[in-house]
Order: structure tokens, then sequence, then C-alpha cells
């Protein structure tokens, strides 16, 4: 049972956010002695990594927008323009990421697509499914893959 003291409110606030990211943060830091073990290291922070590619006139013809944190590659973004699709330039921006975090220490990869974006572009690049939201946003499929790398 809920008591009747607390007063809800739906505004949004950066500074409250700040708050309970930081509260958030040292109960996850008690709670886990791997988290502990990071606390000042510069494996705590996560560091971008950015791979960018241009076509022979400089106009972007892809990236890859990501970020490492302890020993994780995390792809956030993986874009082909659709004119150089299919000539191995997602494979390039992939493998040199990977090759990047590896250099800082990374023994696995983590992406998040969608039914209709890559899951089979990944799982080609050796990566498994582990998991998969049905109907996120609704229609859609979201998958989770990782893979270690080398």
């Amino acid at each position: 049972m809920v008591s009747r003291m607390f007063r809800l409110e739906t505004e949004v606030d950066k500074g409250r956010r700040d708050l309970l990211r930081r509260r958030l943060r040292d109960t996850n830091t008690a709670a886990s002695p791997v988290l502990r073990a990071l606390r000042g290291t510069p494996q705590e922070r996560e560091s971008p990594l950015h791979v960018w590619a241009s076509d022979p006139a400089g106009d972007l013809a892809g990236g890859l927008v990501g970020h490492t944190w302890t020993t994780w590659l995390h792809v956030t973004y993986l874009w082909v323009d659709e004119r150089h699709r299919g000539a191995g330039l997602g494979t390039l921006l992939l493998t040199e990421a990977e090759r990047l975090a590896t250099a800082r220490g990374c023994r696995s990869s983590r992406v998040e697509t969608w039914d209709f974006q890559a899951p089979k572009f990944y799982r080609r690049h050796g990566y498994e499914v582990v998991c998969v939201i049905p109907d996120y946003p609704p229609g859609i499929t979201e998958y989770t893959l990782t893979k270690r790398l080398a």
C-alpha cells in the first residue's frame, strides 16, 4: 500500500533528473563490487567513438556513432547513404569501430536495431540476438544483438 503522504509531479525537471541519476549511481555502486571497482578509473566514463565515410565529392556517405564504456562498444547509429549501399561501406564502418574499440580494451559490442533496419547485417558480422521486443514501436520488432570482439 502506498502512503498518501507523497505528492506526485510530472513536469520535466533537469535538476531532479540529475539528482536522481547521481543517487541511482551511488546505490548501484554500493550494491555492485564491479561498479565500485570502476569508480575513478578511465573506463568509468563513456568515450565517444565515431567513424565517418565521405564520398569523392566530400559528402557524407555513411557513418557510425557510438561509445565505449568499460569493456563494451555500444553502436548507437550506423547509416549508409542509399547510393552507397551494397558496396561494403557498412562493413567497413563497423569493422573500423570494432578495431578502435578493441584498441581501447573492449571485449564486446552491442547494438539495437529494428526488424526493417539491419538485424541480418549484424548477424552476418558475428552478432547474436540476445533480446527481442515485439511491437516496439507498434508493428515493429526491436532486436538487441551482441558480439564478442577479438
